[in-house]
């Protein structure tokens, strides 16, 4: 009687390397995948990273308008031409024009001061008067360039104001 285990018969070496190899084709599968999913992720996050900028911008453009447009010392007054937009706004201490054009919006605070690139990649900007019963409010529709092809949501921004007694349109 033969206690000992007997030894499996031992694989033939060309198996054995043809199953490392298809190890290693799987292995390199898997991690092309994994690395591919990673960029696109990395990608994402920068763009949201942009968007997120161009937004929070946008919004504190927005505010500062409505806080001019609020404190105006006379009447509003927009003009439109050869693709450009401005928006005049009379203040204590000097005239505030908000211009759009080649995609920025500027802003010049007094006639002595240069005027200032306070937001690009802006698609489209239209400021409006609107009365709304015996109060002069206004209106200005923002939209932004978006940064991708496939953009899900259009980043439209619109902002209202009413103004006060010396503003009206």
């Amino acid at each position: 009687m033969n206690t000992r285990p007997q030894r499996p018969a031992a694989a033939p070496p060309g198996e054995t390397l043809i199953e490392c190899l298809v190890y290693i084709a799987v292995f390199a599968i898997v991690i092309g995948c994994a690395s591919k999913a990673c960029f696109a992720f990395w990608d994402r996050t920068k763009a949201l990273g942009r968007n997120a900028d161009d937004i929070a911008r946008a919004l504190d453009v927005g505010e500062r308008w409505r806080a001019d447009v609020r404190g105006a010392t006379g009447p509003v007054q927009l003009t439109a031409a050869d693709g450009t937009e401005q928006c005049r706004i009379p203040a204590a201490a000097g005239e505030v024009i908000y211009t759009f054009a080649n995609g920025q919006i500027r802003r010049q605070a007094g006639a002595t001061t240069p005027d200032t690139l306070w937001l690009a990649n802006v698609k489209s900007s239209h400021i409006q008067a609107e009365t709304r019963g015996h109060a002069a409010a206004w209106r200005w529709e923002l939209e932004l360039k978006s940064t991708r092809k496939e953009a899900q949501i259009r980043p439209l921004f619109t902002f209202e104001c009413a103004a006060g007694a010396a503003t009206s349109p």
